[in-house]
C-alpha cells in the first residue's frame, strides 16, 4: 500500500499537542501520528508499566448504533455475546468473513441507548461499508466525527483519572461510563491495549487537547507514542490487526476461542448466525486447524521480528513470526506467529530464520508479563 504524503495525511485533532511535545512523526493508518517523544520508546514503554502512560488514538474509528435491533444486528456480524450484554459493559469482538477469517478486531459497549462501537483505524472505512451494507430498517449507524480517543494507562492511571472524576475508581475492567472530565462529557471505559489498568476516553475534539494538557500536567503522567503501544500490547499477547489477525485467519487458529460466548457456540441458544459461522464452529468442536497462534520467547538476545520465518530442528518450514520486540519488562526477546498445529506444544524448540542464522526460541504461554486489568 502507497503511503500518503505528508501533505495528504490526516491529523488527529492532538497534533499541535504532540508536536509541541517534541515527537517524532511517522505516517500511520493514513494519519500523521506519534511513534516516540523524547523519552524514547524503551523508557515510554516502562514508565507506562511503573506509572501512567498517555497515548492518543483518536486514528480510531468510533460509531454508534442505535435502535432496538442494534444488538441482534451486530450478532449477525460477529461471533460474541451482544444481546447479553449488559448496559455499562463492553466486550471485545471481531467481523468474520464468509470464510470465518477475520475482518476486524473492534471493542463493543452498551450505552443503553445505543450501543458504542471503537474500530481500528486502518479497517474504518471498510468496516463503515460493511455495517452499512447489512444494516437492517429501524437500527440508525452514526459515524462520529467530532470526538477524539484517549488512552491513560499504567498502574497508577486509576489514581490520576480519580482526582478529575472519583467515581472512576469505583470502575472494573470493561465497565463503560459517560462522565465529566474538566467540565466536558466524556465515554470513559476501563479498558486498554497495554495489559495494564487504564481508561479509554472518548472525549469532544474541541476540548480534547485540554484535556490531555490537564493529564500530562500530573507528575505520574507522560505521553506515548506508537512504538511502545506496540512492544506494550505484544508482552502481554494482545494481537495487532493486520499482523498478527488477517482476512485470512479464522478466530480459533488465532487462539481467540475466549472471545466465543458458549451462547454463540454449538448448542448455544444463538448459536451461529454470523458470517463463516459453519467453518468457525467446526473448528471449536473439531479443534482441525493446520496453524495456530502462539508466543514464542528467544534463547539468545536478539529480538526477532515480523516476517521470520520458523522452521523445525530438521530445517523444515513451519510458519512464520507475526509481531516481534525485545520484550523490555519481559528481560528477554518475545514474538508470537503461527506455526503447525503439531508444534504449537508450549515448550518445543523452535528456530528463527534471521539474517540467515537460525536462532533458537521456545513456545511458551502468552501473555509474556502479567495483565494486570483492575477486576475488583
Amino acid at each position: 500500500m502507497v503511503q500518503p504524503t505528508n501533505e495528504e495525511l490526516l491529523k488527529t485533532p492532538l497534533y499541535q499537542a504532540h508536536v509541541d511535545a517534541g515527537a517524532k512523526m511517522v505516517p500511520f493508518a493514513g494519519y500523521d501520528m506519534p511513534v516516540q517523544y523524547p523519552l524514547g520508546v524503551k523508557k515510554e514503554h516502562l514508565h507506562t508499566r511503573d506509572a501512567a502512560g498517555l497515548f492518543d488514538v483518536s486514528h480510531m474509528g468510533q460509531l454508534l448504533l442505535r435502535g432496538e435491533g442494534a444488538a441482534a444486528f451486530m450478532e449477525s456480524l460477529v461471533p460474541v455475546d451482544v444481546l447479553g450484554l449488559e448496559v455499562g459493559k463492553q466486550r471485545y469482538a471481531f467481523f468474520t468473513n464468509e470464510k470465518g477469517g477475520i475482518e476486524d478486531d473492534l471493542m463493543i459497549a452498551n450505552l443503553g441507548e445505543a450501543l458504542f462501537v471503537v474500530v481500528n483505524a486502518a479497517c474504518k472505512a471498510q468496516d463503515i461499508a460493511h455495517i452499512e451494507r447489512h444494516l437492517p430498517q429501524g437500527v440508525e449507524l452514526e459515524v462520529i466525527e467530532d470526538r477524539a480517543l484517549l488512552a491513560l494507562q499504567g498502574p497508577k492511571a486509576a489514581q490520576v483519572l480519580a482526582r478529575f472524576a472519583p467515581s472512576v475508581a469505583d470502575m472494573v475492567f470493561m465497565d463503560v461510563v459517560k462522565v465529566e472530565l474538566e467540565g466536558v462529557e466524556c465515554i470513559v471505559s476501563r479498558s486498554g491495549y497495554t495489559g495494564e489498568d487504564g481508561y479509554e476516553i472518548s472525549v469532544p475534539a474541541d476540548s480534547a487537547a485540554a484535556l490531555a494538557a490537564a493529564l500530562t500536567a500530573e507528575d505520574e503522567v507522560e505521553w506515548i507514542g506508537l512504538g511502545a503501544r506496540d512492544s506494550l500490547r505484544l508482552e502481554c499477547g494482545l494481537c495487532l490487526y493486520g499482523h498478527d489477525l488477517d482476512t485470512t485467519t479464522t478466530p480459533i487458529e488465532a487462539s481467540l476461542l475466549w472471545a466465543i460466548q458458549p451462547v454463540r457456540r454449538k448448542g448455544g441458544e444463538r448459536e451461529g448466525g454470523f458470517p463463516g459461522a459453519d467453518i468457525v464452529l467446526d473448528q471449536i468442536v473439531t479443534k482441525d486447524v493446520v496453524r495456530k497462534r502462539v508466543g514464542l520467547v528467544g534463547q539468545t538476545k536478539a529480538p526477532v521480528r515480523e516476517g521470520a520465518e520458523l522452521f523445525d530442528a530438521e530445517g523444515n518450514k513451519i510458519g512464520f513470526v507475526t509481531s516481534g520486540t525485545a520484550g523490555p519488562n519481559a528481560g528477554k526477546p518475545v514474538s508470537m506467529g503461527y506455526i503447525e498445529t503439531s508444534f504449537a506444544v508450549i515448550g518445543t524448540e523452535v528456530f528463527a530464520e534471521v539474517r540467515g542464522k537460525k536462532l533458537p526460541m521456545t513456545v511458551e504461554k502468552m501473555p509474556f508479563v502479567p495483565q494486570r486489568y483492575y477486576r475488583g
